[in-house]
């Protein structure tokens, strides 16, 4: 193919994946891929510019306005920026500013993550809201001042309006945190509706509506990043602006930070690739952006982007990969969940292989069938899953999978209990993966902690018929454990000597590892607090059960069950014949029962020791703001929204050193 049918093909491939993203609202790759032809694009037009179209999609900012919505010129343009897919990439930006004026020093910057939502701008005529729009073309965007309103962290009325400017024209990014996602596409499952392929697809779905009610029921987030005109007041730096407008009612990103020179751009880019699993938040990217307004100006734009801000783009968390088929596997519970087993495919910076299909339900859903082309996903540490399959009106497709009806591990027959959409091993206590699941879990970290006992070496001891239940482990003894393939002596000792240090362990640590069904660490914590000792649970009565606050009727019942079973209560009483003691957990020293904490910013202890601490007197800990929020605790960098929040509600805030001494 010639470079001239090259760059045409480019344009219409890439002219079609904004239609299934803008219009249809149902995108085809992921972002990075596509990001990987529109740099494929650049770089041809870049070296052939008399073959550049004036329909080439490099040559506008965004999508064409819909023409459903009114539509409203941008004072000044909303432009895109440019990207950079590596660190020499960011380097080179570093090098054009410094040359453009013309120093050898260091440049200040602000940096903060770039959100994977949508760009939308808001109007303020005297501090109060006049319109909203979207980016559109970068030019001309589309009013959409109904659905913006909706919005409950976007102010109607500027704080402390009175000092407000005459006209306030602020950029931000809307999104929907994680945690708001998947909630909102449980509920459309159990409702029979389709799910959102991903949180920035809704949010720009939900941005759109023609009718603002159903915008309104969205869990839509905003951060404001940047601004256009203002009138009736200066900033001379993107810092000093970013740290204002949060008291006129604005929510901007916690993460924000300044620094000066190369070393610092690259420092904060690599670690928002490490925290990224962990932000409640999708984020593809890091903005660099000049500090200085002057500068800025010095430094001017392109015909797209601004000369004195870039991207620093991340690894995906999306790719396109084949389905090569479908297999069941058997968890700890004895649940049945399909996986998916892909072409292996790079996915933020991760080879994937395996991905989760839930359920029998959901692979009817979203009709996945080995052969397909499917959009995967991974966020966090959360096994990836297939949001999609791209190739549904192929009509070459294989049959429609269906998961086995005996248990591929035991042959046991399969079961679906009432109200669950999951099938069940009852095997439970000869099924050999059931086994292996339960003693992992057992020894894991956030249970009995068993250092060196892990997934490989269990089975193994599994397979050599060295235990069979968690009771067994503290019975292995160093003549069982040389029989052992490639146990040195060494191995063996290390893993005695953590055995017996496990033996001396927290309660809830203990109940936690039993795996009840439906019980985890938090539920395990309570019942290690209203219950002193491990046999005051072998005679618990639901009625006595419900009482407890944050125990509910699924989990009592789990409870109840689980100590009603001989079985359990014999496997139990050998762990405890085999040595092992609670220590005292709680205590009513300085008791801070019925208060309730929340968290913000960067502590010098962990949040998880914190929140230990805490908790071991009674206090409760929560992730959000509400009015019956006791404290907020700060720690460095806090985020503004929680700060914002907590001043609204008249939310004492203490420090880190305040809450040590109140424990002490």
């Amino acid at each position: 193919m010639n470079v001239k049918n090259k760059i045409s093909s480019l344009i219409n491939e890439i002219e079609e994946h904004n239609i299934n993203y803008y219009i249809k609202e149902s995108p085809t790759i992921s972002d990075y891929e596509y990001d990987i032809l529109l740099r494929e694009l650049e770089d041809l037009e870049k070296k052939y510019p008399n073959y550049i179209q004036e329909s080439s999609p490099t040559q506008r900012i965004g999508a064409t306005p819909h023409k459903e919505f009114a539509t409203i010129e941008h004072s000044t343009p909303m432009l895109s920026l440019s990207n950079a897919m590596s660190d020499s990439e960011i380097i080179q930006f570093d090098e054009q500013v410094k040359k453009i004026l013309k120093t050898n020093e260091d440049i200040e910057y602000v940096a903060e993550p770039k959100l994977d939502g949508v760009a939308i701008e808001v109007v303020y005529i005297n501090g109060v809201f006049s319109h909203g729009s979207t980016r559109g073309d970068g030019k001309i965007g589309e009013d959409i001042s109904s659905n913006i309103k909706t919005i409950k962290s976007i102010p109607l009325r500027l704080y402390n309006s009175t000092k407000a400017p005459d006209l306030l024209e602020l950029r931000g990014e809307v999104f929907i945190k994680k945690n708001n996602f998947k909630k909102l596409n449980n509920q459309r499952s159990l409702k029979g509706e389709n799910i959102f392929a991903n949180a920035r697809n809704c949010a720009s779905g939900s941005l759109r509506q023609l009718d603002s009610k159903i915008t309104s029921n969205r869990p839509l987030d905003v951060n404001f990043y940047g601004c256009g005109s203002i009138q009736g007041y200066k900033f001379n730096s993107q810092f000093e602006f970013m740290k204002k407008i949060p008291e006129w009612g604005f929510p901007t990103n916690s993460l924000i930070q300044k620094g000066k020179g190369i070393d610092f751009i690259l420092s904060y880019y690599n670690e928002m690739e490490t925290i990224r699993p962990n932000l409640n938040y999708d984020i593809d990217g890091v903005v660099f952006k000049v500090n200085s307004f002057d500068l800025q100006i010095e430094l001017g734009a392109r015909s797209r982007s601004p000369r004195w801000a870039i991207a620093g783009k991340l690894k995906a968390e999306q790719a396109t990969t084949t389905v090569l088929d479908i297999e069941a596997s058997v968890g700890r519970t004895g649940a049945i969940t399909p996986v998916a087993k892909l072409a292996p495919v790079n996915v933020g910076g991760v080879t994937i292989s395996n991905a989760t299909l839930h359920n029998q339900d959901e692979i009817n859903r979203k009709d996945i069938r080995i052969g397909d082309s499917v959009l995967i996903q991974r966020a966090g540490d959360v096994i990836p899953e297939v949001v999609k399959v791209i190739n549904k009106k192929n009509d070459n497709r294989s049959k429609s999978y269906l998961l086995p009806s005996s248990c591929p591990s035991c042959a046991s027959n399969l079961k679906k209990n009432k109200d669950e959409a999951v099938l069940r091993c009852k095997n439970i206590y000869e099924c050999p993966d059931q086994q292996i699941g339960r003693i992992i879990h057992f020894v894991s970290k956030n249970c009995m902690d068993i250092d060196g006992l892990g997934e490989k070496l269990v089975i193994q001891l599994i397979n050599n018929k060295l235990i069979k239940n968690i009771s067994d482990i503290f019975y292995l003894d160093k003549n069982q454990l040389v029989k052992i393939e490639r146990m040195a002596e060494k191995s063996i000792n290390n893993l005695i000597n953590a055995i017996n240090v496990s033996k001396k362990t927290n309660l809830w640590r203990f109940i936690h590892g039993l795996g009840i069904r439906n019980i985890g660490e938090n539920t395990s914590k309570i019942l290690s607090k209203n219950y002193s000792t491990i046999e005051n649970l072998f005679y618990l009565k639901l009625e006595e059960l419900i009482k407890i606050d944050e125990i509910g009727a699924i989990s009592a019942d789990a409870i109840i069950d689980f100590f009603n079973n001989p079985f359990n209560i014999d496997i139990i009483n050998k762990c405890l014949e085999a040595g092992l003691k609670f220590e005292e957990v709680y205590t009513v020293k300085n008791s801070l029962s019925g208060i309730t904490f929340v968290i913000t910013g960067t502590l010098k202890i962990s949040r998880s020791e914190m929140k230990s601490k805490l908790e071991s007197y009674g206090a409760k800990i929560v992730s959000s703001i509400s009015a019956k929020t006791n404290y907020l605790i700060c720690g460095e960098n806090p985020g503004q929204n929680k700060m914002n929040k907590a001043n609204e509600l008249s939310i004492k805030n203490i420090s880190e050193s305040e809450v040590l001494q109140m424990l002490n």
